[in-house]
């Protein structure tokens, strides 16, 4: 792309106080860069309910702050995805390279890139230097021992979604599962839920017991992750005799009443790991048992880089991700269905499905910009 030439800017924004509704903008942007930028055409992404997640949370987790738009009530939602140098004014990033990382919805980013190594970089931009740098590294695909082609779509659906999983099944590891002997997971047959579930497969000592709706419980079961699985109707015929920590991806505000009502005094913690349904904490002060206690996987990330060391937590990471992609993207494996679609609509149509939980859950989607 010539220093001097332009191009035409495409943006998918969201507003935040209705994630389901969003609009496309364009503009034409000059292309010139000032030294210690590039500029990255952004070729596909997944998107997936943790986006809608994490994005109603929004300020006071600083996720509309990774990519400000400067439009009033509208923000723009980072997904996670791969993205080709076009123009670059940084030693050590070339024009053609591939890398994988946080994006906008949108056609094109400039970033300021910094502390570039072998591995890749991080955007220095300003706004950005007080985020969870973990969101502003940028990974060079040449060099990712855990890229691969072919699987690329896998890698953007699991991997954001698996850190989460990777992460949690270790938080509750780490805290002894706050003397539970057995794990209650809502909505089992999410993608993140399946995750945790396979992670903590290592740990027999707890029994998992899938909560899911009717329909999905052959789904569930064939996952082959949970010791037991139980429809929502069911909750309420269920022995309240172990020790129970409640791992909650619903959000639901009923279901959790049900649960702590029904197993009262056994209940030792109840964990909201995130919905895209319903993303408040409610804190009832009539439920008995535990107050409910978000989960956020960055604060995890930073005890375990303190703990072991940000090496070791990545090649713990890397070593179970491979695995579990391994798992879920045999032939002879029918988990998940990759589904690909194309443009700026496309991802508008999904994000207000996601939004409004139409989504099936075998369903992994891809999103292609370029």
């Amino acid at each position: 792309m010539s220093t001097n030439s332009t191009y035409m800017l495409t943006q998918l924004l969201t507003d935040k106080s209705a994630l389901g509704k969003s609009r496309i903008i364009h503009t034409e942007q000059n292309a010139a860069l000032a030294d210690g930028e590039v500029l990255l055409k952004i070729q596909r992404c997944a998107i997936t309910t943790n986006n809608i997640t994490y994005a109603a949370f929004g300020d006071s987790m600083q996720y509309w702050q990774f990519f400000p738009t400067g439009v009033e009530g509208w923000g723009h939602m980072p997904v996670w995805g791969f993205a080709d140098v076009v123009a670059s004014t940084v030693q050590g990033v070339e024009t053609g390279e591939r890398f994988y990382g946080y994006f906008p919805i949108a056609s094109h980013i400039r970033m300021e890139a910094e502390r570039v190594t072998e591995r890749g970089f991080y955007d220095g931009s300003e706004h950005r230097r007080t985020l969870v740098s973990a969101y502003n590294q940028y990974t060079r695909c040449s060099a990712d021992t855990a890229y691969s082609q072919p699987l690329e779509n896998y890698q953007m659906l699991v991997r954001p979604l698996f850190i989460t999983s990777f992460m949690l099944a270790d938080f509750l590891q780490d805290n002894a599962f706050f003397g539970a002997q057995r794990l209650v997971v809502s909505s089992a047959s999410s993608k993140t839920a399946y995750g945790t579930a396979f992670c903590l497969k290592e740990f027999p000592q707890v029994e998992l017991v899938a909560l899911t709706s009717e329909r999905n419980r052959a789904f569930v079961e064939g996952l082959g992750c949970y010791h037991k699985t139980v429809s929502y109707e069911e909750l309420e015929t269920q022995p309240a005799d172990l020790p129970t920590t409640y791992v909650d991806f619903s959000g639901d505000v009923e279901l959790r009443a049900r649960t702590h009502h029904h197993y009262g005094d056994a209940l030792d913690y109840d964990c909201f790991a995130g919905s895209a349904q319903n993303t408040g904490v409610t804190v009832d002060a009539g439920l008995p048992g535990p107050k409910p206690a978000l989960y956020f996987a960055p604060v995890q990330i930073r005890k375990r880089n303190a703990d072991w060391g940000p090496q070791v937590v990545n090649e713990r990471f890397n070593a179970a991700q491979a695995s579990f992609i391994r798992h879920i993207s045999d032939p002879g494996h029918q988990w998940m269905k990759i589904v690909e679609e194309e443009g700026f609509a496309a991802a508008q149509t999904l994000i207000g499905k996601l939004h409004d939980g139409k989504i099936d859950a075998q369903q992994g989607r891809v999103i292609r910009l370029a």
